[in-house]
């Protein structure tokens, strides 16, 4: 029989030739050996499935559904779920203890954590310890000590946001004899004949629009500091910072409509239908120059749909009296559909498709983790996308000249030798298989995949413009809906310009105050110096 110890076979014994006694004793030690067998097999089927529960309570009780509870149901199911708990911890103690010890391998000495040095812009408070006497405590001494040297200790602290009042005094002045009076005039501000001045306006937009604080949690927010700013005036500040921002948004879309490669990406947005009083599906189209651009910036249009008749209007150029040609250039897209219709070739013969490849990588990687026979092909693919990006990371510190000559001698051959694998597979897959979906995925879009190896302006995928989708989803789950086409563009307005101050290395509400404070009286030919690539503070 096989030994049921180790991976070699014992020697065959010929139990006859045995005396009985020896025969009786190897057959009790082999029945033995299988029975230990046995329960070691038991015990291990037994440890798999109790780490098995273990791992599922504990997504059940850090998973997000459980906030779906009410507070009684939620109580029910902590207490069940602790129950459950100990239970399997403590039979998978007793499985434990019938092991036999394996001995523990020295762990190494844990990594000290090292604290990063507190930025050197940030205010420092000093604050003197030295010792009350400073002579020497010996008593046959009592000599005056001597300096040596000090140890410095750094803490951060913080003041929560802090309410003053601006007071604008405006003398009068008059003349005795010809009854004249002077005075300057008022200053304008964002809301006329309101009191919230340009940091408090900018302060409201960017707690609702990049902290994704509504109203009704800044409302007690500003009320610990004593100052009672209900929600819906705290809504009119927005309503009026927004309305202010409008000509610079124009400016702003006019300068992203400039470049010669964009980005485009589309999410859907709940818009609150008050006829039905539930929720409709909008959508928030998101345009981006490419990061290879020495001006970054992103810019939203709210829309009430997903059709192709958005990005037309929007690519399309505007009629007078603002006559604007229509853009021209290279848009990198996923396959949406709804693009087919700005990218039509016989319409727009200068515009060029390229799609992105982290869309086509997408599909091998969800079935990689299939572990079925596609999730070999898969992961095989997946090795060859890593060669692909990591080679095009290696040219991204290039100008654009350099950057097409680098990937015309490293990056298309891999892209080259990919598309004959790619062909070589789909000829041994099933027809209507998902692995033959992903492959002909690529294969169908190969010429828009690989667009960017002819162009360096160009980016090998558009994940620049999914992470500017974020803020939007972050914000959703915040306030849950827009309240009007209205409030969707007033958003759109100030998302796209704090956004690109983002992008542009700024602080997006040093910017914003900024901004607020000065476009009453900028000249309206010089508004494209308020953009966030020029913005200067004042």
């Amino acid at each position: 029989m096989p030994n049921m110890l180790g991976d070699t076979a014992a020697p065959r014994i010929d139990m006859a030739q045995l005396p009985p006694e020896a025969a009786a004793l190897i057959t009790r030690l082999q029945q033995k050996v299988q029975a230990q067998a046995r329960e070691i097999a038991w015990r291990d089927a037994k440890l798999e499935k109790i780490n098995f529960e273990l791992a599922r309570l504990k997504r059940w009780k850090f998973g997000a559904k459980t906030e779906s509870m009410t507070a009684q149901q939620r109580a029910l199911f902590q207490d069940t779920l602790a129950e459950d708990e100990a239970s399997l911890q403590a039979q998978l103690a007793e499985l434990q203890r019938g092991l036999p010890e394996v001995p523990k391998t020295a762990k190494a000495p844990p990594r000290q954590p090292r604290r990063q040095a507190l930025p050197e812009h940030l205010e420092r408070v000093e604050h003197r310890h030295e010792p009350q006497d400073t002579n020497c405590p010996n008593v046959e001494c009592g000599r005056p000590m001597h300096r040596i040297g000090e140890d410095v200790s750094e803490k951060l602290d913080i003041v929560p946001a802090k309410f003053f009042v601006h007071r604008h005094i405006y003398g009068k002045w008059a003349c005795r004899c010809c009854q004249q009076i002077r005075q300057e005039p008022a200053e304008p501000d964002v809301v006329d004949g309101g009191i919230p001045a340009s940091g408090l306006v900018a302060h409201t937009l960017i707690s609702r629009f990049v902290d994704h604080l509504p109203y009704y949690r800044q409302e007690p927010i500003n009320a610990r500091s004593g100052v009672h700013t209900p929600r819906s005036t705290l809504a009119a500040w927005s309503g009026a910072g927004g309305a202010k921002l409008e000509p610079l948004y124009e400016a702003h879309r006019r300068f992203i409509l400039s470049c010669r490669v964009l980005h485009a990406d589309e999410t859907p947005v709940p818009l609150l239908d008050p006829g039905s009083g539930k929720t409709k599906k909008a959508y928030v189209w998101a345009w981006a120059r490419s990061h290879h651009d020495p001006y970054p910036g992103v810019i939203y249009e709210f829309c009430l749909g997903r059709g192709s008749q958005y990005p037309v209007a929007f690519l399309g150029g505007k009629g007078p009296p603002c006559s604007e040609p229509p853009w021209n250039g290279t848009l990198i897209t996923d396959q949406y559909a709804g693009y087919n219709a700005v990218l039509d070739a016989k319409v727009y013969p200068q515009r060029n498709s390229a799609l992105c490849a982290a869309h086509a990588r997408r599909y091998f990687e969800e079935l990689s983790r299939g572990g079925h026979a596609a999730s070999v092909v898969a992961t095989q693919a997946l090795q060859r996308w890593a060669r692909i990006y990591h080679a095009e990371a290696a040219f991204a510190q290039m100008d654009d000249v350099q950057r097409c000559q680098a990937r015309q001698q490293l990056s298309k051959p891999l892209w080259d030798e990919f598309e004959v694998w790619l062909k070589v597979q789909r000829t041994q897959v099933l027809d209507g298989s998902k692995i033959a979906e992903a492959i002909d995925y690529s294969l169908n879009a190969w010429k828009a995949l690989t667009l960017h190896i002819d162009d360096g302006a160009v980016v090998i995928d558009n994940n620049l413009i999914e992470r500017q989708i974020k803020p939007w989803k972050l914000g959703a789950k915040n306030w849950l809906f827009v309240g009007s086409e209205m409030a969707g563009q007033r958003a759109a307005v100030v998302m796209s310009l704090v956004q690109s101050a983002k992008l542009n290395g700024l602080d997006p509400w040093a910017y914003l105050r900024d901004v607020l404070a000065r476009i009453h009286a900028h000249p309206s030919h010089r508004l494209d110096e308020l953009l966030p690539h020029r913005w200067r503070p004042s």
